[in-house]
C-alpha cells in the first residue's frame, strides 16, 4: 500500500527543485543589476559592411555647405530705380508699362507724346518734369490734366481734347514710361524746377531765367 505522506513529500520536493531551477536566471540577472558599473558591458552587434542607403557624416570639416542653385530657379530682378539704372535709357527699358493708366498719367504721357516724342529721352523727361513742377507750384492747376488742358498753354490741345494717339507705337510706350518716371521723380532732369519751355525755333520775349536747351526745346524757370 502506498504511503500517502511519502507521495506528498516527493511531490513537494519536486516542486521545490523546479522552483529553484526556474529562479536561478532571475537571481543571476538581479545580481548583475547590482554589479559595479565597471563590470557591466554593453554589447552592440553591427552587421559588417556599409548599411544600405546610410550616409556617413564627417566628424570634422566646415559646419556649413554652399548648395548650388536649384535647377529652374530664377533670380529676382531688382525693382527699376535710379539707384540701379546706369542711364536714363536703362531706367526707361526697365520700367514696365502699367496695365492701366490713370487719367493723370494719361494726360502726362499724352503731353510728352505730342510735345517731344521725337526728342531724346532726356528731352522727353524735361517736358514731363515741367508739367509735374507746374502741378506742384501753386501757380498752376494742381493736377497734370489741369496743367495740360489749361487754355493757351499747349498747342496740341484742341477743344479740351488730344488728337488720336498711336498706342501701338514705341513713341507711346516711351512716353508712358517717361511719364511714370517723371511722376515718381525716379530720375533727375537737367532742368529741374523749370516751369516753362518753348521750341528752339522761336524766340519769345520772355523775361525768365534760362536753364538749358535740350534737343529742340529751351527751358526756363
Amino acid at each position: 500500500m502506498t504511503d500517502p505522506f511519502r507521495v506528498a513529500r516527493q511531490a513537494f520536493s519536486g516542486l521545490l527543485a523546479l522552483a529553484a531551477l526556474l529562479g536561478a536566471p532571475a537571481a543571476q540577472a538581479q545580481d548583475s543589476d547590482h554589479a559595479p558599473a565597471a563590470h557591466r558591458e554593453l554589447q552592440v552587434v553591427v552587421a559588417e559592411g556599409p548599411a544600405n542607403g546610410a550616409i556617413t557624416l564627417p566628424t570634422t570639416g566646415p559646419a556649413t555647405t554652399t548648395l548650388p542653385p536649384a535647377r529652374g530657379m530664377l533670380a529676382l530682378a531688382p525693382a527699376p530705380s535710379a539707384a540701379n539704372a546706369a542711364t536714363l535709357a536703362d531706367l526707361v527699358e526697365a520700367t514696365p508699362m502699367p496695365a492701366q493708366l490713370s487719367s493723370e498719367l494719361e494726360c502726362l504721357a499724352g503731353a510728352v507724346y505730342f510735345e517731344s516724342k521725337s526728342e531724346s529721352l532726356a528731352g522727353q523727361l524735361a517736358v514731363a518734369r515741367v508739367i509735374v513742377a507746374r502741378s506742384q507750384s501753386g501757380r498752376y492747376p494742381a493736377s497734370y490734366c489741369g496743367v495740360v488742358y489749361q487754355p493757351s498753354q499747349f498747342s496740341f490741345v484742341r477743344g479740351h481734347a488730344m488728337p488720336m494717339i498711336n498706342r501701338t507705337s514705341r513713341f507711346w510706350a516711351n512716353a508712358v514710361r517717361i511719364a511714370v518716371i517723371a511722376d515718381q521723380g525716379a530720375w533727375k532732369s537737367p532742368v529741374e524746377g523749370a516751369l516753362f519751355f518753348h521750341a528752339a525755333r522761336v524766340s519769345p520775349a520772355w523775361g525768365k531765367t534760362r536753364l538749358a536747351a535740350i534737343g529742340g526745346h529751351i527751358f526756363y524757370r
